[in-house]
């Protein structure tokens, strides 16, 4: 069953028309890669869905229209949002930067503080430590953290193994199969193959503000056309 459907979706900056007609479908629980190169829409595609551009076209979240809502509306109805740019609070310490994640406040969710401790050591040993002085792959972690505290259904991630260390790529990947473990869905926005290819049960890949192809890892895998012409391997 589709949790997430997008359907004939543009959006634009301003004048300029970034995405083209995109449509496509999220199930519960399952992990989907939107592949693509540097500019192909797909950052536009997260932002487009979180209500943070302008846009034309259908967006439902678990049958209902979200599109034109409010982003922290958005957030509370389930879906998560981890940008590109690790948007954490560098002057907060690591600890009130997960406190201030929980947006259901009083409900018993399926992550705890100490999940995360557990999940990121790293993490628990700087628990008072100023989130700004922490290197790239903590606050990747940090922010991956604070998005999961608000018990999403569905978490938006945008190149998450973007300037990491290969150990810490294999480490974001094993804890992005965890989630779909605890029956969150993941979007997945990536240009690495080698994660996508790993964990996600489909993969989609963008090309010029559209869906240029859609099928399972193993048939992007075989299809040599479009891994040359649309990504960069």
């Amino acid at each position: 069953m589709s949790i997430l459907k997008v359907d004939n979706l543009h959006a634009f900056y301003g004048k300029s028309h970034v995405l083209h007609g995109v449509s496509f479908e999220v199930e519960a629980g399952e992990i989907v890669a939107l592949l693509g190169r540097n500019g192909s829409g797909r950052s536009t595609t997260a932002k487009a869905i979180m209500g943070l551009v302008d846009c034309e076209g259908g967006i439902q979240w678990q049958g209902q229209d979200i599109q034109g809502r409010k982003t922290f509306e958005i957030a509370h109805l389930g879906l998560g949002y981890v940008p590109e740019n690790r948007d954490i609070f560098p002057k907060l310490t690591v600890q009130q930067n997960l406190q201030l994640g929980q947006k259901r406040a009083g409900k018993n969710g399926r992550w705890s503080m100490d999940d995360m401790y557990a999940m990121f050591p790293r993490l628990k040993e700087r628990q008072h430590t100023e989130a700004g002085v922490l290197s790239g792959g903590e606050q990747q972690m940090l922010t991956l953290c604070r998005t999961l505290m608000g018990d999403p259904d569905l978490i938006i991630i945008d190149e998450p193994t973007e300037g990491l260390a290969p150990k810490i790529v294999e480490l974001v990947g094993e804890y992005l199969k965890k989630l779909k473990e605890r029956g969150i869905s993941v979007l997945l926005i990536e240009q690495k193959l080698t994660i996508a290819m790993a964990i996600s049960d489909r993969a989609l890949v963008m090309g010029h503000g559209c869906i240029v192809f859609e099928g399972t890892p193993e048939s992007l895998r075989n299809d040599a056309y479009t891994r040359k012409e649309w990504l960069e391997v």
